[in-house]
């Protein structure tokens, strides 16, 4: 078949299969909202969001501020409230329907975003295809959980995947890692991770100026943000980077279960709220195993498992990683079925179809939690389910660490 008449197929095609991807989506979607509507979510995450907001407007003390029934406090960079200010223009409902609204299209670009990093180029990465799975994702816990809360994680997924999935030396790769970074400290690592990528080029004597260029840009654009809130935000700013950014424990308490970082699960399997030395070293020997691992990706071109042993890296060795930061499982467990369709095997399936179950099987609420501090009771068997996202995490890396010794050997 000529290659004219490949394309033309192709496309029609397509065109045939967007619709049908659409009308699921759309179903899928719908069922979505009803059930959380049936739910009776608090969107409560985002009620502070809009707190924060109002603050900023009336020039109120930022990090003095608790609100909603839980007496929240504010955790985010000063940066974050400033982008937060448009909510307080929006009634309360309209704010929760336009929200859950722009979280669900998020969702789409997000997996579009993913297929791209994932596929490159290639016919996977359409539409309709992105569309087709984004009315599964929307299934995972850390999606519902993050559209309960009003939260804004996806968004944050958008911008670095807009960075790291475009063609590397693009002139403004680095912008979405420095503006998420601004808004959340977490995505920091992906230009720690660029940097270590640059070094190891320039050790080979490869082409190592994109990636140092590419942290460079992330660099230049988080301090262009947190100054600009530094001049609006002068007294938060202070606050905020010489006492708010050490604190951890305003977060929320360590042993949640919630918390599927390496310290929440060294929380409660040692039954203590803070697990000190023993979760410092875990995390420094994570992290640069993790990074190693990335960068060694990096460098094979495997890119989308660079960015998402990187993206698992940051999640495990932060204080905290609640459940709905967690929505990094969409690409992971994208780039899992990929793998498994290219390459089969039993085992492959296997872990894709394991990993897949984890995150919507919601069995890290099957265990006691909630108020009381429940958590430190935990028996060994709760504790394994409660440290579900994390194991996978692990297998992730195993997965990755597995491939870097297989290219060296072969």
């Amino acid at each position: 078949m000529s290659a004219p008449v490949t394309v033309i197929a192709l496309a029609t095609t397509t065109r045939r299969r967007v619709p049908v991807a659409a009308w699921a989506c759309l179903l899928s979607f719908t069922a979505f909202w009803l059930a959380q509507r049936a739910a009776d979510v608090s969107m409560i995450d985002l009620m502070v969001y809009r707190a924060e907001g109002e603050t900023v407007r009336a020039g109120g003390d930022l990090y003095a501020l608790r609100t909603t029934e839980a007496h929240l406090p504010t955790t985010y960079p000063p940066f974050a409230a400033l982008l937060f200010t448009p909510l307080t223009l929006l009634d309360v409902p309209d704010m929760r329907v336009l929200t859950t609204l722009g979280n669900l299209l998020l969702l789409v670009v997000f997996v579009a975003l993913s297929l791209r990093l994932i596929e490159g180029d290639a016919p996977h990465a359409r539409v309709g295809t992105a569309l087709g799975l984004s009315a599964l994702a929307v299934w995972c816990e850390p999606v519902w959980t993050t559209l309960r809360y009003g939260q804004i994680n996806l968004l944050l997924g958008v911008l670095v995947l807009w960075d790291l999935s475009r063609r590397p030396g693009h002139r403004w790769a680095g912008v979405g890692i420095g503006v998420a970074a601004a808004i959340k400290l977490t995505p920091a690592l992906f230009a720690v991770f660029l940097l270590a990528t640059g070094a190891a080029e320039a050790l080979r004597r490869g082409p190592w100026r994109p990636a140092v260029r590419h942290a460079c840009v992330a660099a230049v654009s988080f301090s262009g943000a947190t100054l600009l809130a530094a001049v609006v935000l002068p007294r938060d700013s202070w606050r905020f980077w010489t006492r708010m950014v050490f604190e951890a424990g305003r977060v929320g308490l360590p042993e949640d279960t919630a918390n599927q970082s390496l310290r929440g699960v060294l929380s409660r399997l040692l039954h203590t709220a803070e697990p000190g030395l023993w979760w410092a070293v875990a995390a420094v020997a994570t992290g640069v195993c993790g990074l190693a691992t990335a960068v060694a990706a990096a460098l094979r071109g495997e890119r989308a498992w660079a960015v998402l042993c990187c993206a698992v890296t940051a999640l495990l060795v932060s204080p905290v990683s609640w459940s709905h930061h967690w929505v990094w499982c969409v690409p992971m467990l994208l780039l899992l079925g990929f793998d498994a369709v290219r390459r089969g095997g039993r085992g492959r399936w296997a872990v894709s179809g394991g990993a897949a179950l984890v995150f919507v099987s919601y069995a890290l609420w099957w265990v006691p939690h909630g108020a009381g501090r429940l958590e430190l009771g935990q028996n060994y068997g709760q504790i394994l389910l409660s440290a579900l996202y994390v194991v996978t995490a692990f297998g992730f890396l195993l997965i990755g660490i597995r491939r870097w010794r297989t290219s060296r050997t072969a």
